[in-house]
């Protein structure tokens, strides 16, 4: 495990599970934080959306995607740790999901996504601890919205008014990547039974505009469900801009999660790392919204904010609107080979706790690139509210 200190600290570990007989063994001695998971670039398939639970009686649960050429576009693989992250094992391998969000709810894991690359949006419950889990072949089974093409990611699923809160996309929007994404949010009363459709509310999507930024504005992605300070509920998206860094966008969600709207003379902010999937989680304890993000260093912003994920950055809020970065948490100077994205966290008393997925060297040739990572690393981030400074090479030219 790894905790702030001197950047990319080497650490000996072990990996989660066998590899196969034919797959060569990787070399973790230089990769930060746990090896979860690996995948090498020679087999064409990626590790992507991480996400995170963490149970009752101290088990964390880590799952993953494969995305690819060499990949089928569908599966989700699950891991288990009864140590606070030293060790993982893989438990289950669900064919049929994608981008999907681990979360625990009235004693129940579950695993909200799609079925595949722009699938229908399911649900899945996991009664015994994600080592087997129920399937969606229906309404009434955890098949939400049938018949479109959905996207989503590793996002929060948070509790307000009654109501749990999920952000998700669709792809029916005109052009194509990017532009064809329409924001919209999903809620159903906490005490439902969330495998039925019935259940769940969906407020109308909202598509946008390339005109938006000046023009830089690419699309919007990847929201988060969160509550504002004067308790309202937002969609905070990321937002894919070049060559300017650093945006995102906040979607108004209506009470009953019927309607979204948006400003965007107002309700575009400035978010360090906002052109990357970032996770945001409110702390009662310091009254502040932090996350993860993929922030640019001045240094490195060579016009590319979205293919630039070599540093991840601790930032914070007092007001959803006005982020500050607090710290450097990992950084490799290679952007091209080397990134560190996509992270899903949870609180954790002092510490912060993440799965990332990680771009690095593994003695097989590497990373395809920065975005294919190959793989998916645990990091606890020891204090991380005490946590201020950024290494003087980083900051500002």
């Amino acid at each position: 495990m790894t905790s702030l200190g001197p950047l990319l600290l080497p650490i000996l570990i072990t990996t989660a599970s066998p590899a196969p007989d034919d797959r060569p063994e990787p070399d973790r001695a230089l990769v930060p934080g746990v090896v979860i998971d690996h995948s090498p670039a020679s087999s064409r398939q990626y590790i992507g959306s991480p996400s995170i639970a963490a149970l009752p009686g101290g088990m964390y649960v880590a799952s993953h995607d494969f995305f690819g050429p060499g990949s089928t576009r569908d599966t989700t693989v699950v891991f288990a740790s009864k140590d606070r992250g030293a060790s993982w094992t893989r438990i289950a391998v669900i064919k049929g999901q994608w981008w999907s969000t681990l979360f625990f709810h009235r004693g129940a894991l579950y695993l909200m996504g799609t079925s595949r690359e722009y699938g229908e949006t399911v649900i899945r419950r996991s009664d015994d601890r994600g080592f087997s889990w129920t399937s969606p072949v229906d309404s009434s089974s955890g098949l939400l919205l049938p018949g479109q093409r959905f996207h989503c990611a590793p996002v929060p699923v948070v509790e307000h008014n009654g109501r749990i809160w999920r952000a998700m996309e669709d792809a029916e929007g005109p052009g194509g990547w990017g532009e064809h994404f329409r924001a919209f949010m999903m809620s159903a009363p906490v005490d439902a039974d969330l495998l039925r459709a019935e259940s769940w509310t969906v407020s109308r999507p909202l598509g946008s505009d390339r005109s938006w930024l000046d023009g830089m504005f690419g699309g919007w992605l990847e929201g988060n469900a969160v509550v504002t300070p004067d308790g309202q509920i937002v969609d905070l998206l990321r937002v894919d801009t070049k060559p300017e860094a650093g945006f995102a966008a906040l979607v108004h969600i209506s009470e009953d999660g019927n309607a979204a709207t948006f400003d965007p003379e107002a309700d575009f902010i400035r978010f360090p790392g906002g052109a990357k999937k970032f996770t945001v989680r409110y702390d009662p304890r310091t009254q502040c919204y932090w996350s993860l993000t993929n922030w640019v260093p001045p240094r490195f912003d060579l016009g590319q904010p979205g293919r630039t994920r070599n540093t991840l950055a601790l930032v914070a809020s007092t007001n959803l609107r006005d982020w500050e970065v607090r710290a450097v948490v990992l950084h490799h100077p290679d952007v091209e080979h080397h990134g560190f994205q996509y992270v899903d966290w949870l609180f954790e008393g002092e510490d912060l706790i993440a799965v990332v997925r990680t771009a690095f060297d593994d003695g097989l040739g590497g990373a395809h690139n920065q975005h294919d990572a190959n793989f998916m690393t645990f990091h606890r981030i020891e204090n991380f509210r005490t946590l201020d400074g950024i290494p003087p090479d980083l900051g500002d030219d």
